[in-house]
């Protein structure tokens, strides 16, 4: 603290005589107001002040305390100089006694507190009292014992001989102005004045003290505070000063009042002393404020320095940390890219990086500016600021240096997919080029030629595309060669090599015929017929090459990225067909090379909606621009776009590159992946949630914002319509594929893998459909799997119980839209909404549900070709399907019969449980060969295994394609015409003895000894060949597919899979003997051999079964 801070109230103490003497006017105001003696402030001769002692008859009544306390007071009032000389006492007792004089004396001569010089005593005017004064002061002179003169004085004349009179007052026959109640309100606000000033400086010394021992805080708000809190108290302080500074001032004003009233008249020396006092005390006040404002500059310079260290220090904190992210995730990019594009893409993402980063790189290196100049201003904490900025360049340049470092990678990895790219597309167009030369016109000598130039044309291109030195690449570009990346590069370098071998070759074999010397024959001219029998190549032939070059080059144009080595390679020589299946190989690249890219493209894109988009709405930043519709609804716009993301970012791409090598293998990656294709359903189920959120808030200009970030010329609704678009484009390319690798050894796969993503595409579309079903109670996922919907005209036939009127008779068909279920078929009412695109979407309105154990059919309805009837519980009720087109009915009547047959065999397995167990009969063993296409029924029976059809979006499958008959080329035919099928004995129930079915008898039967397609059960085994053939014990289940020439039919064992041509009198023998040939089955057949014929149920045999169970 400044030393004039704490000298300031002994100085004041000083200045006051309270060292000497502590009382004040204030505290004997009442014994001074007494005026039983005063201090004039007149002067002797030498100076020495003078007290007067007035006529004051009461004089020997105060008491001595009093008395004692207005001496005491009185000589501390002048100067130490002047008290230093010696008090002049004037006693006035003119009218007083003798006693009262001689009392007076004494006492005064007994407890004045100061040095005498003279004591002048006025005795007594009157003669008795005056002579006896004489007379007692002689004789008792001894009693006045007393260090200075006692002078008795008979006049007032005789006074002046002492005094002068100008140092006396009016009562003593003096000129000196005196006013008592003036001279002690002047002392007393002098007083007053000085204890402000004496307490104001303690105050100063008070709050100087804790500004002092104030510890500086350790965070930015607690050094604010104290900086707040310290600046007010130091604003009360100089208020304080202030205030006491215009006292001082008032004062002193007070004291010249009178001078300036009476300008002649002279100030006394009190009055001059007084003048004094203020002065010194109105300089020590300005000294103090002074030293104050000295000592706050110094603290609130220390306390403005802590506070900017305290903002540096905690800037640098969230600056390093940010720096050691940034640091950290320069470190995670690691990857070197596996294609150019890949490569491009991480370029990229780095440089999109190093601009996001680049605010916090500025910052750090503006923060390291702000400290060195807290430096250069004297800053007290150098030694803690220098260090950190220089850590903090370090951090900058270092992150520069690593990001450098990592673009100096990402460049030589995309020169080096640069070269490589050049090497596999000079490898692609040289295989195309090899593939493309016709044959024909090579057989000549130009041809050959001109082929050979062809080729010598561009092999001269691969100077520029090709990789020369395999070791000066390994050389050049060590540092991203990585184990996959080196593979890469020995695959394209071995591809390079075997395309120049087969260059080579083809070169050899073209110089051979170039060469070959034709044999000189005698020119002739040819005769007429001549010219119509002269070979030339067949326009089918020249037209089909000239397609096939067309549609490469079609394809060679097409956009691609990357290829690697060709699995045809091994086939380069196998003679005439190195051709062939060097187009197919090239095709099949092309297809994989499509399916890559746009993979590739689609991953991108969606990163770049959950970045650009997705991300940016939890961006606080961005929250301004965000409507309150759509607050807290980034699921519902999004869906699972994320979960589709990753994974095709980090899983499918990955995997699909795996087959660039060997692209007819490519499905595969679909089977082992179907599972998690599943999670597109749950993205089109959203979907018409997301678009309805889109309309209301598509003018949002948060949407606006962003896509003016990414520069996207379309708009965020095209983005989420993405993952629609590639689920069904997957189906397209698995065709294409398919179409070039029908002799390869991924046909099957790539075959299940199409129909497995077109069962997800129905199983999408039929999710989309189901949850749009309002009103129904239940849970649609107890019904079992949806396996068909779509919408007919349905008419309502009611034959037993009670029906609505309005059942009674419908001439005009219901609309209705049917779901189809395993355990159930529900009826509901299609009801469209209004507005556009997702949100027109029907709605379904629950009607009714049928169970499938109580359902029966009849497959055909006289009039017309597109009907069928779903019949309930014995026909009480009767339901007229009309599909909207012939198809549509078969399809639905083939699965209907298939959910009625597997229904059947469980009733059928449970009543022959006890059969089968005492025959203990064992299949008979599959000769070798008896297939009409071994193949074909390998293929057959592992579609049938794995249940999957080609279905389409619209809701129903196509007719199944089936294998062509041995027989004079006849094909199988697809599911027979309605129209071309018998309409007797099509019902199919399975709740109903074959004798109850009303089908049978109302509408007809057939012919004796026709048989039509369908499903039946073996009932003997008579015909023994037949059974080797096709495997059959009894109560196997066969289906009649087609009928061929010459009376065969071509029947397919249900049980085995197994397939043959069977006379059809063999198959009365073993489907039917004796009995109607209308209905299949033979009364006398056991319960183990039950017979489902084209209109049967198994109620009563199910319930004999289930009875003999539970007994």
């Amino acid at each position: 603290m400044h030393p004039k801070l704490l000298n300031t109230a002994l100085a004041v103490d000083e200045i006051m005589h309270h060292d000497i003497s502590p009382l004040c006017a204030a505290d004997i105001r009442d014994q001074l107001q007494k005026r039983f003696a005063y201090l004039s402030g007149g002067r002797g001769q030498d100076g020495s002040p003078v007290i007067t002692f007035p006529d004051y008859p009461a004089f020997g009544d105060v008491p001595d305390q009093d008395f004692q306390n207005v001496m005491t007071y009185l000589t501390s009032i002048p100067s130490l100089q002047d008290a230093g000389i010696g008090f002049i006492l004037v006693i006035d007792r003119r009218q007083d006694r003798w006693t009262s004089v001689k009392a007076s004396i004494l006492r005064i001569a007994a407890s004045f507190p100061a040095n005498l010089q003279l004591v002048l005593v006025l005795r007594p005017t009157g003669f008795f009292q005056r002579t006896l004064s004489d007379l007692a002061f002689r004789f008792n002179r001894d009693d006045f014992k007393m260090k200075v003169p006692v002078i008795m004085l008979s006049s007032v004349p005789e006074l002046h001989g002492y005094i002068d009179k100008s140092q006396l007052t009016e009562d003593l026959g003096g000129t000196l102005a005196y006013c008592h109640s003036r001279w002690l309100r002047h002392r007393t606000a002098i007083e007053s004045f000085a204890l402000l000033v004496k307490q104001t400086a303690q105050m100063l010394q008070t709050f100087g003290t804790e500004l002092a021992e104030t510890e500086l805080p350790n965070d930015v708000q607690s050094t604010s505070s104290v900086l707040l809190a310290h600046t007010e108290k130091k604003d009360r302080a100089k208020e304080d000063m202030r205030l006491a500074l215009v006292e001082g001032r008032r004062v002193l004003e007070s004291i010249h009042e009178p001078l300036a009233r009476s300008p002649d008249q002279s100030p006394n020396q009190d009055q001059l002393d007084s003048q004094s006092t203020v002065h010194r005390l109105l300089a020590q006040l300005n000294e103090t404020e002074a030293a104050f404002d000295e000592f706050w500059a110094k603290h609130q310079q220390k306390l403005e320095q802590c506070l900017q260290l305290r903002h540096f220090e905690q800037d640098f904190r969230e600056v390093k940390s940010a720096l050691d992210v940034l640091a950290q995730k320069v470190t995670t990019f690691t990857d070197v890219g596996n294609s150019l594009a890949h490569v491009q893409h991480l370029l990229k993402d780095l440089t999109g990086f190093e601009e996001k980063s680049s605010a916090a790189v500025q910052r750090a290196r503006t923060l390291s500016q702000e400290g060195e100049r807290l430096i250069e201003h004297k800053h007290y904490a150098v030694d803690s600021i220098r260090p950190k900025c220089h850590e903090l360049r370090h951090l900058c340049d270092q992150f520069a240096a690593d990001v450098e470092r990592r673009r100096g990678l990402l460049g030589k990895s995309l020169e080096l997919h640069g070269l490589l790219e050049a090497s596999m597309k000079w490898c692609d167009e040289g295989i195309y080029l090899l593939a493309s030369q016709p044959v024909d016109k090579c057989q000549s000598q130009d041809g050959a030629e001109a082929a050979l130039q062809e080729l010598e044309r561009f092999l001269e291109t691969g100077a520029e595309n090709k990789i020369q030195e395999l070791s000066k690449i390994f050389q050049d570009y060590e540092p991203i060669l990585t184990k996959d990346l080196l593979e890469h590069v020995q695959r394209v370098f071995q591809k390079q090599e075997s395309v120049e071998e087969m260059f080579h070759r083809r070169q050899a074999s073209l110089k051979k015929l170039a060469a070959k010397q034709t044999r000189p024959v005698q020119p002739v001219a040819p005769r007429p017929e001549a010219l119509t029998k002269s070979p030339c190549p067949s326009p089918g032939i020249r037209r089909g090459s000239e397609n096939h070059s067309s549609e490469g080059s079609a394809l060679r144009r097409g956009p691609y990225r990357r290829a690697k080595s060709e699995v045809s390679e091994g086939r380069q020589g196998r003679g005439g067909s190195t051709g062939d299946e060097e187009s197919l190989a090239v095709l099949r690249r092309h297809v994989m090379k499509e399916l890559l890219d746009t993979e590739r493209v689609y991953v991108e894109e969606l990163l770049c909606v959950l970045e650009g988009y997705a991300a940016e709405m939890d961006n606080p930043l961005m929250t301004h621009l965000i409507s309150t519709g759509l607050q807290n609804k980034k699921d519902i716009l999004f869906g699972n776009m994320e979960e589709i993301y990753h994974f095709h970012n980090r899983i499918f791409l990955r995997e699909l590159e795996n087959y660039t090598d060997c692209p007819e293998l490519v499905g595969r990656c679909f089977l082992e992946r179907m599972e998690e294709f599943q999670i597109y359903e749950k993205y089109c189920q959203n979907k018409p949630r997301s678009e309805s959120l889109w309309r209301q808030c598509s003018d949002c200009p948060f949407f606006q914002e962003c896509q003016k970030k990414l520069d996207h010329k379309l708009s965020l609704d095209s983005y989420l319509l993405k993952p629609v678009q590639r689920i069904t484009k997957y189906q397209l390319l698995l065709k294409e594929m398919l179409k070039y690798s029908k002799s390869c050894e991924g046909a099957e796969d790539l075959q299940e893998a199409l129909s497995s993503i077109l069962g997800i595409l129905k199983a999408v579309n039929d999710s989309m459909h189901l949850i749009a079903i309002t009103g129904y109670e239940g849970n649609l996922s107890d019904l079992g799997r949806l396996l068909m919907q779509g919408s007919f005209s349905v008419w309502t036939d009611h034959k037993r119980g009670h029906a609505k009127v309005k059942d009674l008779a419908r001439f005009k068909p219901m609309q209705r839209h049917l779901f189809l279920h395993e355990k159930a078929v529900l009826f509901c009412k299609r009801r469209e909404e209004n507005g556009e695109g997702y949100e027109k979407a029907p709605s379904y309105s629950y009607k009714q549900s049928l169970n499938m154990t109580a359902v029966g059919i009849t497959e055909n309805v006289k009039g017309d070709a597109k009907k069928f009837e779903i019949w309930y519980n014995a026909r009480e009720e009767v339901y007229i399907i009309q599909a909207p087109t012939p198809e549509i009915k078969a399809a639905w009547v083939s699965e209907i019969r298939k959910v009625l047959t597997s229904q059947l065999q469980a009733c059928r397995e449970a009543s022959q449980h006890r059969a089968l167990e005492q025959s203990q009969s064992l299949p008979l063993p599959t000769p070798a060969g008896t297939s009409p296409s071994k193949a074909s029924t390998r293929n057959i029976k592992k579609l049938e295994e794995r249940k999957t059809d080609p279905l389409s979006l619209e809701g129903y499958g196509g007719p199944t394609p089936q294998q062509r008959a041995p027989e004079k080329g006849k094909g199988w035919s697809k599911t027979s015409h309605p129209s071309e099928t018998p309409e007797d004995n099509d019902g199919w129930s399975s709740t109903e003895e074959p004798v109850n079915s009303s089908d049978a008898e109302e509408e007809g039967r057939a012919g004796p000894g026709k048989l039509v397609p369908g499903r039946y059960t073996v009932t003997r085994l008579d015909e023994k060949g037949v059974s080797d053939v096709l495997a059959l014990r009894s109560g196997d289940e066969v289906e009649l597919v087609q009928e061929g020439d010459e009376g065969l039919w071509c029947v397919r064992n249900l049980s085995s899979g197994v397939e043959g041509w069977v006379p059809a009198r063999s198959l009365s023998t073993l489907l039917c003997q004796g009995g109607p040939v209308g209905c299949l089955s033979s009364p006398e057949s056991s319960a183990g051999s039950a017979v489902l014929s084209p209109s049967s149920s198994c109620s009563e045999s199910c319930t004999a079964a289930l009875a003999d169970l539970q007994g």
